[in-house]
């Protein structure tokens, strides 16, 4: 399945910090997953209106019913006022529904690091899931 590519809404600040959030979700079933995968997109949408959203991305492999997240913001306030806002708040409840298994990590860098990649969040998220 294709994935939604790094893209960036709001430049920082090139001095700035910016906070990081990257997260994987995997469901329990491979309807629970097409459910997921159909949604991302508006969810996307949303933080791309975001006011303090630097950037974000999904990895989706909805065959292995995963899915990573990649986003920056301007500060977890940021970060938090979307994950509160609709769409997003109403679908991550209903999402519960059928999620197997979630992991989050946050961590911040400088603005010119931006775009990030996956090798980082992805050995962040597995440190996560191994408790290292």
């Amino acid at each position: 399945m294709p994935d939604i590519p790094w893209s960036t809404p709001h430049r920082a600040a090139p001095d700035a910090e910016v906070y990081v959030m990257a997260s994987r979700f995997e469901t329990a079933t491979l309807v629970g997953a097409v459910r997921f995968f159909l949604k991302a997109p508006g969810i996307i949408q949303q933080i791309r209106k975001a006011p303090g959203a630097h950037g974000v991305a999904l990895r989706a492999r909805v065959l292995r019913r995963t899915f990573l997240t990649l986003s920056a913001w301007e500060d977890r306030d940021a970060l938090y006022r979307f994950a509160r806002s609709e769409p997003h708040r109403s679908g991550s409840r209903a999402a519960s529904a059928y999620m197997k298994e979630s992991a989050f990590t946050f961590w911040t860098v400088p603005a010119r690091e931006l775009p990030l990649d996956w090798a980082e969040a992805e050995r962040r998220l597995a440190e996560q899931k191994t408790g290292h």
